[in-house]
Protein backbone atom coordinates (compact mmCIF):
# COMPACT_ATOMS: atom_id res chain seq x y z
CA UNK A 1 0.00 0.00 0.00
CA UNK A 2 1.31 3.30 -0.94
CA UNK A 3 2.43 5.77 2.16
CA UNK A 4 1.20 8.76 0.80
CA UNK A 5 -1.41 10.85 2.74
CA UNK A 6 -3.42 14.28 1.58
CA UNK A 7 -3.44 16.57 4.65
CA UNK A 8 -5.77 19.50 5.30
CA UNK A 9 -7.76 21.54 8.27
CA UNK A 10 -11.43 20.02 8.09
CA UNK A 11 -12.70 23.28 9.14
CA UNK A 12 -11.33 25.22 6.52
CA UNK A 13 -11.96 25.68 2.87
CA UNK A 14 -9.05 23.55 1.97
CA UNK A 15 -11.11 20.52 2.71
CA UNK A 16 -13.41 20.49 -0.18
CA UNK A 17 -10.07 21.45 -2.55
CA UNK A 18 -8.41 17.82 -1.01
CA UNK A 19 -11.59 16.02 -1.21
CA UNK A 20 -11.63 16.98 -5.32
CA UNK A 21 -8.25 16.23 -5.58
CA UNK A 22 -8.59 12.45 -3.92
CA UNK A 23 -11.61 11.43 -6.00
CA UNK A 24 -9.64 12.69 -9.22
CA UNK A 25 -6.87 10.56 -7.66
CA UNK A 26 -9.02 7.21 -7.49
CA UNK A 27 -11.59 7.59 -10.67
CA UNK A 28 -8.96 8.83 -13.00
CA UNK A 29 -5.64 7.97 -12.19
CA UNK A 30 -6.95 4.78 -9.89
CA UNK A 31 -4.47 5.97 -7.49
CA UNK A 32 -5.96 5.83 -3.85
CA UNK A 33 -4.49 8.53 -1.48
CA UNK A 34 -5.78 8.43 1.57
CA UNK A 35 -6.86 12.08 3.09
CA UNK A 36 -6.46 13.00 6.65
CA UNK A 37 -7.22 15.77 8.98
CA UNK A 38 -5.46 18.17 11.16
CA UNK A 39 -6.89 20.31 13.85
CA UNK A 40 -5.97 23.70 14.42
CA UNK A 41 -6.83 25.98 17.18
CA UNK A 42 -6.78 29.76 18.01
CA UNK A 43 -6.51 30.08 21.59
CA UNK A 44 -8.06 33.45 23.38
CA UNK A 45 -4.52 34.99 23.20
CA UNK A 46 -4.20 35.06 19.78
CA UNK A 47 -1.55 31.75 19.99
CA UNK A 48 -2.00 28.94 17.50
CA UNK A 49 -1.92 25.01 18.29
CA UNK A 50 -2.06 21.97 15.50
CA UNK A 51 -3.20 18.32 16.33
CA UNK A 52 -2.87 15.33 13.76
CA UNK A 53 -4.54 12.56 15.32
CA UNK A 54 -3.67 10.19 12.58
CA UNK A 55 0.15 8.55 12.83
CA UNK A 56 2.06 10.43 10.25
CA UNK A 57 5.64 7.78 10.90
CA UNK A 58 7.10 7.01 7.37
CA UNK A 59 4.53 8.37 5.41
CA UNK A 60 5.27 11.09 2.22
CA UNK A 61 3.00 13.63 2.79
CA UNK A 62 0.89 16.45 1.14
CA UNK A 63 -0.85 19.29 3.25
CA UNK A 64 -2.98 21.52 1.60
CA UNK A 65 -3.52 24.95 3.24
CA UNK A 66 -6.37 27.44 2.25
CA UNK A 67 -4.95 31.07 1.28
CA UNK A 68 -8.55 32.94 2.47
CA UNK A 69 -7.08 32.89 5.88
CA UNK A 70 -5.77 35.93 7.65
CA UNK A 71 -2.16 36.04 5.73
CA UNK A 72 -0.37 36.18 9.22
CA UNK A 73 -2.29 33.08 10.95
CA UNK A 74 -1.69 30.95 7.19
CA UNK A 75 2.29 31.53 7.50
CA UNK A 76 2.19 30.97 11.14
CA UNK A 77 0.09 27.41 10.78
CA UNK A 78 2.47 26.75 8.38
CA UNK A 79 5.50 26.53 10.23
CA UNK A 80 3.52 24.14 12.88
CA UNK A 81 2.24 22.10 10.59
CA UNK A 82 5.37 21.12 9.19
CA UNK A 83 6.84 21.28 12.35
CA UNK A 84 4.56 19.12 14.20
CA UNK A 85 4.50 16.62 10.61
CA UNK A 86 8.62 16.05 10.89
CA UNK A 87 8.03 15.36 14.46
CA UNK A 88 5.75 12.84 13.75
CA UNK A 89 8.33 11.05 11.49
CA UNK A 90 6.81 11.87 8.66
CA UNK A 91 9.04 10.47 5.68
CA UNK A 92 8.21 13.85 3.20
CA UNK A 93 6.64 17.11 3.95
CA UNK A 94 5.18 18.69 0.82
CA UNK A 95 3.17 21.75 0.88
CA UNK A 96 0.01 22.55 -1.67
CA UNK A 97 -0.24 26.09 -1.62
CA UNK A 98 -3.02 27.04 -4.33
CA UNK A 99 -2.53 30.61 -3.96
CA UNK A 100 1.15 31.35 -2.58
CA UNK A 101 0.70 34.06 -0.65
CA UNK A 102 2.89 37.35 -0.16
CA UNK A 103 4.46 37.09 -3.98
CA UNK A 104 3.40 40.29 -4.63
CA UNK A 105 5.97 41.62 -2.43
CA UNK A 106 8.97 40.02 -4.70
CA UNK A 107 11.21 43.32 -4.66
CA UNK A 108 12.44 46.52 -2.97
CA UNK A 109 9.80 48.98 -4.05
CA UNK A 110 11.96 51.78 -1.72
CA UNK A 111 14.30 51.90 0.61
CA UNK A 112 13.92 49.78 4.14
CA UNK A 113 11.06 47.31 3.35
CA UNK A 114 11.56 43.43 3.40
CA UNK A 115 11.29 41.22 0.61
CA UNK A 116 8.23 39.68 2.36
CA UNK A 117 8.26 36.38 -0.77
CA UNK A 118 11.98 35.39 0.26
CA UNK A 119 11.05 35.98 4.21
CA UNK A 120 8.49 33.52 4.07
CA UNK A 121 10.45 30.97 1.37
CA UNK A 122 13.69 31.39 4.05
CA UNK A 123 11.17 30.47 6.79
CA UNK A 124 8.93 27.01 5.58
CA UNK A 125 11.46 25.88 2.88
CA UNK A 126 14.00 24.17 5.39
CA UNK A 127 12.87 20.42 5.43
CA UNK A 128 10.32 20.75 2.71
CA UNK A 129 10.47 17.95 -0.22
CA UNK A 130 8.87 20.81 -2.53
CA UNK A 131 6.05 23.43 -2.27
CA UNK A 132 3.25 22.60 -5.50
CA UNK A 133 1.64 26.23 -6.39
CA UNK A 134 -0.65 28.19 -9.05
CA UNK A 135 0.31 30.80 -11.21
CA UNK A 136 2.77 33.14 -9.50
CA UNK A 137 2.94 36.72 -9.54
CA UNK A 138 6.22 36.65 -10.47
CA UNK A 139 8.28 33.19 -11.52
CA UNK A 140 11.47 34.78 -10.17
CA UNK A 141 10.05 33.48 -7.11
CA UNK A 142 11.20 30.28 -7.47
CA UNK A 143 14.93 31.70 -7.25
CA UNK A 144 14.32 32.38 -3.38
CA UNK A 145 13.51 28.53 -2.64
CA UNK A 146 17.03 26.24 -2.34
CA UNK A 147 17.71 24.08 -4.98
CA UNK A 148 16.74 21.23 -2.97
CA UNK A 149 13.01 22.21 -2.48
CA UNK A 150 11.96 22.58 -6.04
CA UNK A 151 8.73 24.83 -6.31
CA UNK A 152 6.20 23.65 -8.46
CA UNK A 153 4.38 26.65 -10.15
CA UNK A 154 1.60 25.00 -12.28
CA UNK A 155 -0.54 26.93 -14.83
CA UNK A 156 -4.42 27.33 -14.47
CA UNK A 157 -4.33 28.05 -18.68
CA UNK A 158 -5.76 24.59 -19.59
CA UNK A 159 -8.45 24.07 -17.35
CA UNK A 160 -9.64 27.64 -17.96
CA UNK A 161 -9.37 27.46 -21.73
CA UNK A 162 -11.21 24.14 -21.59
CA UNK A 163 -13.83 26.07 -19.65
CA UNK A 164 -14.28 28.90 -22.09
CA UNK A 165 -14.82 26.51 -25.32
CA UNK A 166 -17.34 25.05 -23.60
CA UNK A 167 -19.55 27.52 -22.19
CA UNK A 168 -18.24 30.87 -24.62
CA UNK A 169 -17.15 28.99 -27.64
CA UNK A 170 -19.25 31.34 -30.21
CA UNK A 171 -17.84 34.64 -28.08
CA UNK A 172 -14.42 33.75 -28.74
CA UNK A 173 -14.40 34.43 -32.17
CA UNK A 174 -12.12 37.46 -33.25
CA UNK A 175 -11.35 37.83 -29.54
CA UNK A 176 -8.66 39.58 -28.41
CA UNK A 177 -6.38 38.79 -25.71
CA UNK A 178 -5.10 41.60 -23.07
CA UNK A 179 -2.30 41.85 -21.16
CA UNK A 180 -3.24 44.30 -18.05
CA UNK A 181 0.12 45.75 -17.80
CA UNK A 182 3.92 45.12 -19.68
CA UNK A 183 4.95 42.54 -16.64
CA UNK A 184 1.70 40.08 -17.32
CA UNK A 185 2.39 39.86 -21.39
CA UNK A 186 4.79 36.88 -21.06
CA UNK A 187 2.10 35.13 -19.19
CA UNK A 188 -1.18 36.53 -21.44
CA UNK A 189 1.52 35.45 -24.89
CA UNK A 190 1.61 31.73 -23.21
CA UNK A 191 -2.25 31.90 -22.58
CA UNK A 192 -2.88 33.30 -26.01
CA UNK A 193 -0.58 30.13 -27.65
CA UNK A 194 -2.66 27.35 -25.92
CA UNK A 195 -6.01 29.08 -26.73
CA UNK A 196 -4.46 28.48 -30.65
CA UNK A 197 -3.23 24.99 -30.22
CA UNK A 198 -6.79 24.15 -28.18
CA UNK A 199 -8.38 24.52 -31.68
CA UNK A 200 -5.86 22.14 -33.71
CA UNK A 201 -8.27 19.65 -34.09
CA UNK A 202 -11.59 21.23 -33.95
CA UNK A 203 -13.62 22.14 -37.25
CA UNK A 204 -14.20 25.45 -36.71
CA UNK A 205 -10.75 27.82 -36.02
CA UNK A 206 -11.68 31.14 -34.70
CA UNK A 207 -9.32 34.40 -35.18
CA UNK A 208 -7.31 35.38 -31.80
CA UNK A 209 -4.96 38.59 -31.38
CA UNK A 210 -2.86 39.95 -28.92
CA UNK A 211 -3.19 43.95 -27.15
CA UNK A 212 -1.43 45.70 -24.23
CA UNK A 213 -2.46 47.99 -21.60
CA UNK A 214 0.56 50.09 -20.49
CA UNK A 215 -0.38 51.40 -17.28
CA UNK A 216 1.21 53.69 -14.71
CA UNK A 217 0.73 52.89 -10.82
CA UNK A 218 1.40 55.77 -8.61
CA UNK A 219 1.02 53.69 -5.33
CA UNK A 220 -0.28 50.05 -4.58
CA UNK A 221 -3.84 49.92 -5.10
CA UNK A 222 -3.98 52.66 -7.25
CA UNK A 223 -4.01 52.84 -10.79
CA UNK A 224 -2.54 56.16 -13.10
CA UNK A 225 -2.97 56.82 -16.45
CA UNK A 226 -3.85 53.64 -18.60
CA UNK A 227 -2.83 53.64 -22.60
CA UNK A 228 -3.86 50.91 -25.03
CA UNK A 229 -1.16 49.22 -27.13
CA UNK A 230 -3.19 47.15 -30.74
CA UNK A 231 -6.37 47.48 -32.10
CA UNK A 232 -9.74 46.18 -30.72
CA UNK A 233 -12.19 48.54 -32.19
CA UNK A 234 -15.34 46.06 -33.03
CA UNK A 235 -13.83 42.91 -31.23
CA UNK A 236 -14.27 40.22 -27.98
CA UNK A 237 -12.20 41.47 -25.26
CA UNK A 238 -11.07 39.16 -22.77
CA UNK A 239 -8.09 40.28 -19.95
CA UNK A 240 -5.89 37.70 -18.43
CA UNK A 241 -4.31 38.25 -14.97
CA UNK A 242 -3.24 36.46 -11.96
CA UNK A 243 -4.69 38.20 -9.10
CA UNK A 244 -7.67 39.62 -9.10
CA UNK A 245 -7.78 42.33 -5.94
CA UNK A 246 -10.41 44.72 -5.48
CA UNK A 247 -11.06 45.03 -9.26
CA UNK A 248 -10.00 48.63 -9.90
CA UNK A 249 -7.38 48.24 -12.03
CA UNK A 250 -9.75 45.65 -13.92
CA UNK A 251 -12.51 48.36 -14.05
CA UNK A 252 -10.12 50.96 -15.17
CA UNK A 253 -8.64 48.41 -17.83
CA UNK A 254 -12.57 48.35 -19.11
CA UNK A 255 -13.00 51.73 -19.58
CA UNK A 256 -10.48 52.50 -21.41
CA UNK A 257 -11.12 49.37 -23.87
CA UNK A 258 -15.08 50.74 -24.26
CA UNK A 259 -13.78 53.43 -25.36
CA UNK A 260 -11.58 51.96 -28.01
CA UNK A 261 -14.33 50.24 -29.40
CA UNK A 262 -14.47 46.94 -27.21
CA UNK A 263 -17.78 44.87 -28.03
CA UNK A 264 -17.82 41.99 -25.14
CA UNK A 265 -15.45 42.64 -22.12
CA UNK A 266 -14.61 39.23 -19.93
CA UNK A 267 -11.85 38.89 -17.34
CA UNK A 268 -10.12 35.84 -16.12
CA UNK A 269 -7.63 35.96 -12.60
CA UNK A 270 -6.52 33.09 -11.41
CA UNK A 271 -6.74 34.05 -7.59
CA UNK A 272 -10.15 35.37 -7.07
CA UNK A 273 -9.67 37.55 -3.65
CA UNK A 274 -12.02 40.27 -4.60
CA UNK A 275 -11.30 42.24 -1.48
CA UNK A 276 -13.97 44.84 -2.53
CA UNK A 277 -16.77 41.99 -3.81
CA UNK A 278 -17.73 41.81 -7.20
CA UNK A 279 -20.54 43.83 -7.73
CA UNK A 280 -18.44 46.26 -9.51
CA UNK A 281 -16.87 43.95 -11.46
CA UNK A 282 -19.96 43.17 -12.63
CA UNK A 283 -20.88 46.57 -13.93
CA UNK A 284 -17.57 46.45 -16.56
CA UNK A 285 -17.61 42.86 -17.76
CA UNK A 286 -19.92 40.71 -19.44
CA UNK A 287 -18.46 37.63 -17.62
CA UNK A 288 -16.04 37.36 -14.81
CA UNK A 289 -14.02 34.08 -14.27
CA UNK A 290 -11.64 32.76 -11.73
CA UNK A 291 -10.31 29.49 -10.28
CA UNK A 292 -10.87 27.88 -7.02
CA UNK A 293 -7.10 28.34 -5.88
CA UNK A 294 -8.78 30.90 -3.39
CA UNK A 295 -11.78 28.71 -1.97
CA UNK A 296 -14.68 31.87 -2.70
CA UNK A 297 -17.95 31.52 -4.15
CA UNK A 298 -19.61 34.78 -5.13
CA UNK A 299 -23.03 35.07 -7.35
CA UNK A 300 -22.61 34.97 -11.28
CA UNK A 301 -18.36 34.45 -10.86
CA UNK A 302 -17.91 31.35 -13.37
CA UNK A 303 -15.56 29.49 -11.08
CA UNK A 304 -12.63 27.15 -13.07
CA UNK A 305 -11.82 24.05 -11.54
CA UNK A 306 -8.05 23.71 -11.38
CA UNK A 307 -7.81 20.33 -8.85
CA UNK A 308 -7.23 17.97 -11.77
CA UNK A 309 -4.25 19.86 -12.21
CA UNK A 310 -3.08 19.38 -8.64
CA UNK A 311 -4.39 15.75 -8.66
CA UNK A 312 -2.30 15.53 -11.23
CA UNK A 313 1.08 17.20 -10.13
CA UNK A 314 0.56 15.57 -6.78
CA UNK A 315 0.50 11.78 -8.78
CA UNK A 316 3.87 12.64 -10.88
CA UNK A 317 5.70 13.99 -7.73
CA UNK A 318 5.19 10.98 -6.02
CA UNK A 319 5.97 8.36 -8.71
CA UNK A 320 9.12 10.59 -9.91
CA UNK A 321 7.48 11.73 -13.50
CA UNK A 322 8.20 14.91 -14.84
CA UNK A 323 5.42 18.11 -13.71
CA UNK A 324 6.61 20.56 -16.60
CA UNK A 325 5.23 17.71 -19.29
CA UNK A 326 1.38 18.28 -17.99
CA UNK A 327 1.85 21.64 -19.64
CA UNK A 328 3.99 21.49 -23.28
Amino acid sequence: MEKIVLLADKNSKAWDFALKIQKYLVEVKGFFIQLEEVSITHFRNGEIGAHIPENMRKKDVYFIHDSTKNPQNWWVELLLIKDTLLSASAESVTFVLPNLLYSRQDRKDKPHVPISARALAESISHSLKRIITMDLHAPQIQGFYPSDVPLDNLYSFPEAIRHLRKYHFEELNNLVVISPDAGAAGRTKTFLRKLVKAQEDSAIKHEYSFALLSKERSKPGEVGDMQLIGDINGKNIIIIDDIIDSGGTLCKAAEVLKKNGAQKLFCYGTHGIFTKGVSELFNCFDFVMTSNTHFQEFPNIEVVDVTPLFAEAIYRAHKGLSISELFE
